[in-house]
């Protein structure tokens, strides 16, 4: 059995962030990843400005992130449709992209980091490898992303009576499509769902979405279900028209929106979504991953394997409101008739935009501090 005194399960943002602190604090980890390559995760795609503030304190540049920014939002919803100025720019980015970056910095700081690692089970604080190894550590920082690890899973009825599922297909680069999207990210809602579209660095369309599963059951298979929203939604129709056919549809089940881990135990720093899964339509999922990684590194160098606990604890307060808040947007958008009767207040009021952006945050940059937000 081997030993570190902290162990990072999982290399997305969220681990690759804590893994960044620590090496640059001089505190001995060691991150695994089960990966052997940077894929491109389904999950992510969209960075809100505080998140960007967050990367840059890390030393990831917004123009490292390719040219896809994000100035405006609009809202579909039936035949109507609403549009606002974002409160600062965005960026539309691949995972692909991001988690490489964000790795590479950690290994530029002197993280340890071994990939193609897998870990089948843990067990208290030690890791058991799917090769029959174990690792054992003081301090371990769950960083599975929507995978979860047997001994460490979040309860099975946070999923819900309808579980959500994401889908996530990508279009390939086009003129057109370009001029239809431009500097927006999209949100098309639709009964028992929605769909964020928007363009990454590479020119591709990503199309990412969250339905339930009774939605699905009725369509048959994702292409059907596609085909049925093009067809009810004309905007939308517009968008996915540029599918070329075959182009790949990534899923992850289950999706336990809503949850959020409230016990704390000692040497446990549960991160991004293993510490809390926020309604994708908030954009703030890299934000929360990236800021938990943050955090938890911070707090364990200053207090060692003991400070997971008082971590944990405010993280799960500081989550309640993004995520309560969230939740009831997404409520009302998978209801059509809701949906269609908000639109107009959105199209005649740009600050309610502000207001939701700011309410589904967490504090994890100077911009949310009104005193430095205006002085920057």
């Amino acid at each position: 059995m081997r030993r570190t005194p902290a162990l990072i399960v999982g290399g997305g943002p969220a681990g690759a962030s804590a893994a960044i602190l620590l090496a640059s604090a001089g505190a001995p980890h060691l991150l695994i990843e089960r990966t052997r390559e940077t894929g491109d995760s389904l999950c992510g795609g969209f960075l809100s400005w505080r998140t960007l503030e967050s990367l840059r304190s890390l030393g990831i540049e917004p123009d490292s992130l390719g040219p896809a920014r994000v100035t405006h939002v609009r809202l579909f919803a039936g035949d109507r449709m609403a549009e606002a100025v974002l409160p600062r720019p965005a960026q539309g980015v691949s995972r692909r992209l991001l988690d490489s970056l964000l790795l590479d910095r950690a290994e530029r700081a002197g993280a340890a980091i071994e990939r193609g690692v897998a870990v089948k089970a843990i067990d208290g604080t030690t890791a058991q490898l799917q090769d029959g190894g174990a690792i054992e550590t003081d301090a371990l920082f769950l960083a599975s992303g929507k995978h979860d690890i047997r001994g460490l899973a979040r309860p099975a009825e946070a999923r819900g009576a309808d579980p959500t599922l994401g889908l996530r297909i990508r279009l390939a680069p086009a003129p057109a499509l370009d001029r239809l999207l431009g500097h927006a990210i999209e949100l098309h809602l639709f009964d028992r769902g929605y769909m964020g579209v928007v363009l990454q660095e590479d020119g591709s369309a990503n199309c990412c979405m969250a339905v339930h599963r009774s939605r699905m059951a009725e369509a048959g298979d994702p292409d059907r279900l596609l085909d049925a929203l093009a067809a009810e939604s004309p905007r939308l129709g517009d968008r996915l028209a540029w599918r070329r056919g075959g182009e790949a549809i990534d899923a992850v089940a289950n999706v336990p929106y809503g949850w959020r881990a409230r016990a704390a135990t000692s040497g446990l720093f549960r991160l991004g979504d293993q510490a809390g899964v926020i309604p994708s339509l908030a954009g703030e999922g890299m934000g929360i991953a990236i800021a938990s990684g943050m955090r938890a590194a911070r707090a364990c160098v200053r207090g060692g394997a003991g400070a997971a606990i008082p971590f944990q604890r405010r993280l799960a307060r500081d989550l309640a409101r993004p995520i309560d808040i969230a939740g009831l947007i997404r409520a009302a958008a998978e209801r059509p008739a809701i949906a269609r009767a908000v639109l107009p207040v959105a199209r005649n009021l740009p600050l309610l935009i502000d207001v939701v952006a700011r309410l589904t945050r967490i504090d994890h940059s100077h911009l949310d501090h009104p005193a430095t937000a205006q002085e920057s």
